[in-house]
């Protein structure tokens, strides 16, 4: 959703033709934060304008495979981030990742 200056993405999880990946966290960081990117090009956004990420973990017993394809997805651009541990996420997703971008400086 765009609003003003700001593209707000809900939660992405690794769907990939409608189903969840096979996989571990790391994939499905991958696929997530892809399928994150192609919502904010729609907009006209691309992960360099993401400010800020909240990322659901089903275990933070997976927070250093998460991060670590976190940090490849996102480069040298580090948004803010909080990461939560919860019961459960949608479609029994490991993980789960919504961002805020600012597009205002374009």
């Amino acid at each position: 959703m765009k609003v003003g200056d700001w593209v707000i993405c809900s939660g992405q999880v690794a769907l990939k033709d409608g189903s969840l990946i096979d996989g571990g966290v790391g994939d499905q960081v991958t696929l997530a934060l892809s399928n994150m990117s192609g919502l904010l090009e729609s907009q006209g956004a691309s992960l360099s304008d993401v400010v800020k990420t909240t990322v659901f973990l089903i275990d933070m017993d997976d927070y250093a495979e998460m991060n670590t394809a976190y940090i490849a997805a996102f480069g040298d651009h580090r948004p803010t981030r909080s990461a939560i541990a919860v019961a459960a996420l949608p479609v029994g997703a490991q993980v789960e990742i919504e961002a805020w971008a600012y597009v205002g400086d374009k």
